[in-house]
């Protein structure tokens, strides 16, 4: 009887140590988060330099104009060819008895007369930076350019600028104006002028501007 409460026993603290050691659970591998690396930190993506784009070259147009002619038909060609417009105004006004074509006295007679005057400009003065194409338009005074225009001109540089010239009168042509202007400006490259009346239209404009291209 001893034997069998033994073996019994025995029994009983077998299957209890079995139990025990079903019950122990081995603890469950932490997963921890991957840590970030350096790239994955500047995971943005870099956006392209913004490319500036190259400036297209400009218009200007350039006009002097005692009566208001050449200003009506310098503002007809800034319409048409969406240029900027830039007035040359004299230091001294002139006025209608200066125009007195029958006075061989007065301002204007006197200047014309003498290829050397250089009337001021009173208008501030602009700059052609950016500027590809330049208009300058001015009437025509005893057969020539006003003598401010050569004031204007030799105070510019027109390199690498085409530059046309136009001009208006009651019926003398535009004669060596254009290029008494390029010879007194020095650069440029000058393309031959165009004289036209007070009552041009824009449509005879744009076709003369056309056939410029």
């Amino acid at each position: 009887m001893k034997k069998f409460l033994a073996i019994l026993l025995t029994l009983l603290l077998v299957m209890g140590l079995a139990a025990c050691g079903g019950n122990s659970e081995e603890p469950a591998e932490e997963s921890t988060p991957e840590a970030a690396t350096e790239a994955e930190t500047e995971t943005q993506a870099e956006e392209p330099e913004e490319e500036s784009a190259e400036a297209e070259g400009g218009v200007l147009v350039v006009y002097f104009s005692m009566t208001g002619t050449t200003r009506g038909i310098a503002e007809k060609i800034a319409a048409i060819t969406g240029a900027d417009i830039y007035e040359i105004k004299a230091a001294q006004e002139y006025t209608s008895d200066d125009l007195n074509y029958n006075d061989s006295e007065t301002r204007a007679t006197v200047e014309q007369k003498d290829p050397t005057v250089r009337p001021e400009i009173g208008s501030d003065p602009v700059s052609l930076d950016g500027y590809s194409t330049v208009y300058i338009g001015y009437p025509i005074w005893w057969g020539e350019e006003p003598r401010i225009m050569d004031t204007f001109v030799e105070s510019c540089y027109f390199d690498g600028k085409t530059v046309i010239p136009f001009c208006t009168s009651g019926s003398s042509s535009i004669g060596n104006s254009g290029k008494n202007l390029a010879a007194n400006a020095g650069s440029g490259n000058w393309l031959d002028g165009q004289r036209f009346s007070g009552s041009t239209t824009e449509d005879e404009l744009r076709g003369w501007i056309e056939g410029l291209q």
